[in-house]
């Protein structure tokens, strides 16, 4: 397993709202290489870790070693954070007491990122892979090389925000028609040369791109959509969910997520009787960004949103 520095993002900012502390049970449901774990961890809190990622895994097995005396208090499993329930129940923490806070930390890891061979950046020639669990056959080659048009058009927009989504899809479309699009930086040239960078413009062109097929390959949107009410269920009252979200649309998902559930009464026209809202149940949001010191030190950190919601006691 490759060596990576990894830094946590907005793990102050976790620490100074959620405020973890010894004897609480934690579920970070996307461990990647443990650094919330660990300041769980560090804290005193039980933490049952998932990830399904096996480099991740293996990183999560060195850290149970080192915390493994004297009372166990991290368990690592490989696992979608949609079976979140499951792997609780597995676990035992099924037995009523709910758990006192569960993070998501969404989107791909550095280490996945920085690693040229699972395929997620450009800045590296390799297979078009993207898979964040590597026992899944859909591939962002599979992707590019077999969708329609259409489909190719659509995950563009939804996913990336891809303005030129329906050219693009079409240069990739022909471009196949002679050979395979079969590495990453294949698959930008064909981007670039379809809708090359305007003057003034930093952001690379396959940029949105790479971004939306690693969502479609991932199933990310499905898989958070199924997570955040699981998660909720699992909470203790006065429990915490905890979500760091980079990019614009699952942010967006997570913050109406908590908002609709922290009205205690629906909207209804002003001629209707008030009506209480059964999705009810945090009576607390907050949201929380990086500082300019998190910004220069981690530049990753700039997009990041931290939102933060507590279940009703």
């Amino acid at each position: 397993m490759a060596a990576f520095s990894h830094t946590s993002v907005l793990l102050g900012g976790l620490l100074e709202w959620a405020k973890p502390a010894k004897g609480e049970r934690w579920i970070d449901a996307t461990f990647g290489r443990g650094g919330h774990t660990t300041a769980l961890l560090e804290r005193g809190c039980s933490v049952l870790a998932l990830d399904r990622d096996a480099e991740a895994i293996a990183a999560a097995a060195e850290l149970e070693a080192v915390w493994s005396h004297p009372d166990n208090r991290l368990c690592a499993m490989r696992s979608d954070f949609s079976e979140i329930a499951l792997r609780c129940a597995e676990m035992g923490w099924n037995d009523g007491q709910g758990v006192d806070g569960v993070l998501f930390d969404l989107g791909v890891s550095s280490p996945q990122f920085d690693d040229p061979q699972r395929g997620f950046s450009f800045r590296y020639e390799a297979p078009l892979d993207m898979r964040m669990d590597q026992r899944q056959e859909l591939t962002a080659g599979k992707i590019v090389n077999e969708w329609e048009e259409e489909a190719l058009a659509d995950c563009f927009y939804h996913l990336g925000g891809e303005r030129q989504s329906y050219r693009i899809a079409k240069a990739i479309v022909r471009r196949r028609e002679s050979r395979p699009i079969g590495t990453t930086t294949d698959l930008a040239d064909v981007v670039s040369a379809a809708a090359p960078r305007r003057r003034g413009e930093k952001i690379h062109p396959a940029t949105q791109i790479f971004q939306a097929l690693r969502m479609a390959v991932n199933r990310e949107v499905e898989v958070l959509e199924a997570a955040l009410p699981a998660a909720t269920a699992l909470l203790r009252p006065g429990g915490c969910l905890a979500v760091i979200a980079f990019h614009s649309g699952e942010d967006r998902i997570v913050k109406n997520f908590m908002r609709d559930r922290a009205r205690r009464t629906l909207e209804t026209p002003d001629f209707a009787p008030v009506a209480a809202n059964p999705d009810f149940c945090f009576d607390r949001v907050e949201r929380v960004l990086p500082d300019d010191g998190e910004i220069e030190a981690n530049p990753r950190a700039r997009s990041a949103r931290l939102r933060l919601a507590w279940k009703k006691e």
